[in-house]
């Protein structure tokens, strides 16, 4: 047969050239490299791999969504979540606001919602407090009336407190226990104290 190729070579009994057990195939040799066959045929390879995956350790989660790679050899589409831009916007010091899981671009923030960042301002923070970069102006005084008090002891408790219109007392003045003696017809002293 004119048209079979070597693909052994015995000389003097010894084997030269075997390729009869040979089973690799044009997808195991990197594309463009000429190599036989087992049959002694030339042919090129077709393999595109350019890098060994066999340590490879990425799971779908870590690889972003849609996109894919190999892993262990294997062809792998990732499932991460595209997160692109994600802004925060905090509303209260007590509660925690969640990052998204997934792949950020590096443009996203936190920041104080403006309904809170409005309220930032020196006149409403303590004097010589200073909140998140913001000095308070505020004394305390501001919108505040004041008045004071007069109060007579009684035989039963009293509560003293500022009038309608008024915040707080600047002073209370406790009038001395109202005392009497009057002469009574038995010809002694009736003492009275505190009496209304």
């Amino acid at each position: 047969m004119a048209n079979e190729l070597i693909n052994k070579v015995v000389y003097g009994g010894n084997t030269l050239i075997d390729l009869t057990n040979d089973d690799v195939t044009r997808n195991d040799v990197q594309e463009g490299k000429v190599f036989h066959l087992r049959d002694g045929s030339t042919t090129t390879g077709i393999n595109t791999y350019d890098a060994d995956t066999k340590d490879a350790t990425a799971v779908a989660a870590e690889i972003l969504n849609g996109k894919t790679a190999y892993v262990n050899g294997s062809k792998v589409t990732g499932d991460m979540p595209n997160i692109g831009v994600q802004v925060i916007s905090i509303t209260t010091a007590s509660t925690s606001t969640v990052i998204s899981n997934g792949y950020h671009d590096g443009s996203g923030y936190a920041q104080i919602a403006a309904s809170e960042l409005s309220k930032l301002i020196p006149s409403n923070i303590r004097e010589n407090v200073t909140v998140l970069g913001i000095t308070g102006t505020m004394s305390g005084s501001e919108e505040v009336s004041a008045t004071s008090a007069i109060a007579t002891p009684s035989v039963t408790a009293q509560s003293i407190t500022p009038p309608t219109g008024y915040n707080y007392l600047t002073e209370v003045t406790i009038e001395a226990i109202p005392y009497t003696e009057t002469v009574n017809p038995q010809g002694g002293k009736t003492v009275s104290i505190a009496s209304s």
